[in-house]
Formats: structure tokens, sequence, C-alpha cells
């Protein structure tokens, strides 16, 4: 399973971060903005799998994408 984010659609809201915070994280970009990153080029650890199909369903601007 692999997640990962659309940037023009994400607003940095850090739901996902505060889920999954280990797939999901906020940092700041070169112009001082907020930027999604998520860990391991967007490989879902199994045991994550069931927090993460969460953190998606819950982004309010459905940035997140996810393929199985």
């Amino acid at each position: 399973m692999k997640v990962t984010v659309d940037a023009a659609a994400c607003e940095a809201n850090a739901i996902c971060a505060s889920l999954v915070p280990q797939v999901f994280s906020m940092h700041e970009d070169a112009d001082g903005g907020d930027v999604l990153a998520i860990a391991g080029d967007g490989e879902v650890p199994a045991g994550l799998a069931g927090a993460v199909r969460d953190a998606v369903d819950r982004c309010p601007k459905m940035a997140l994408v996810l393929r199985e």
C-alpha cells in the first residue's frame, strides 16, 4: 500500500499528521509555508494500514490518495 499527497489540494491542516505521525509530518518549505511530508516514500507499514486509511478518509480536502 502506498499513500501520496496532492500538493495543490493540501491545505496543511495536519489532521493526518496528528493521527499517524509515524507516516505524516509537517515541514516548512523555503518560502515559510507548511507542507506535508510522507515518510518512507509513501510506503505504508502493514501495522499502520488501518490508521492511514482513517487519515485518508478524514482529510478535509481529500488531498491524500491511497493505492493498495
